[in-house]
């Protein structure tokens, strides 16, 4: 069954898990132009796109706001649930689902997606689970290598994505 949703891990594999507090108490994250053009050509393609961060941040919002992402999950305990509220909300199987993180508390929820991804420098634990493990890191071109594979192989079996 072709993947139709992809749900992502913010930091560690939107971003490279590192931080900046600014000398006002403000948190900066970075992100990759290439991993921004992913979801962007994903979204033009017709996946449906959420974010799922254990984090409370306002610039995963921003993101959101930015790309159009309407699904978001934030200061998520339970990593698993959050993507099957997902699932049901759009009307969708875990089966077709893709979701990618990087660290232990993204375990369940990748025991459960359809496809399980990580970045290249994801934790050993998470690496062993996930069916595809990109070459990228986290934050430096791993969300946009998942989208190129998954948006090929729906190329390849002439299927276009939901819109």
């Amino acid at each position: 069954m072709p993947i139709k949703a992809v749900a992502f891990d913010v930091d560690g594999v939107l971003t490279d898990g590192g931080f900046w507090w600014g000398p006002d108490g403000q948190e900066w994250k970075r992100f990759c132009f290439a991993d921004i053009m992913g979801l962007s050509l994903a979204r033009k393609a017709g996946l449906t796109l959420a974010l799922i961060s254990g984090e409370d941040s306002p610039l995963v919002d921003r993101l959101a706001g930015k790309m159009g992402i309407t699904d978001v999950y934030k200061n998520c305990k339970d990593k698993a649930q959050a993507l099957r509220s997902f699932v049901e909300s759009r009307q969708l199987k875990l089966r077709e689902v893709c979701f990618m993180g990087d660290d232990v508390n993204d375990l369940a929820a990748l025991e459960i997606a359809g496809l399980a991804a990580a970045p290249a420098d994801a934790r050993p634990v998470v690496i062993e689970k996930c069916a595809y493990v990109a070459k990228a890191n986290g934050g430096n071109g791993a969300a946009r290598e998942v989208i190129d594979m998954i948006l090929a192989q729906t190329r390849a079996a002439g299927t276009a994505a939901p819109r």
